[in-house]
């Protein structure tokens, strides 16, 4: 099987994930290298299907809690939607929002 590869949808998804934390950035490291590796779907803790292809990666580290959305793409690739620090228990609607337009986008393009 051939390795996944990790794009990002934007410069300002690659940004907000270069600004975070050091012990989160290490943890969303961990997590995408296996998936580059094992594929999109680890499953818990690392990785949940949110349901019509958007699913997210659970990033943890002592600064807190980063969840990045992400889809997969024609040719074995990984598309990184957006990126939020959590706050509360409930993942907001409005970056739930912005992760279904984006993958929406994704989908239209990749067909």
């Amino acid at each position: 099987m051939a390795d996944w590869k990790i794009v990002y949808y934007s410069d300002a998804v690659m940004q907000f994930l270069e600004d975070l934390p050091v012990g989160l950035r290490a943890c969303y490291a961990r997590i995408t290298e296996r998936m580059v590796v094992h594929g999109p779907n680890l499953g818990m803790p690392y990785t949940r299907a949110m349901g019509k292809g958007l699913f997210e990666t659970r990033v943890h580290g002592r600064e807190g809690i980063a969840r990045v959305f992400y889809c997969t793409a024609v040719g074995n690739k990984i598309v990184m939607l957006h990126g939020f620090v959590k706050k509360t228990d409930k993942t907001p609607p409005k970056e739930l929002k912005i992760a279904t337009r984006r993958l929406h986008e994704v989908k239209r393009e990749d067909t």
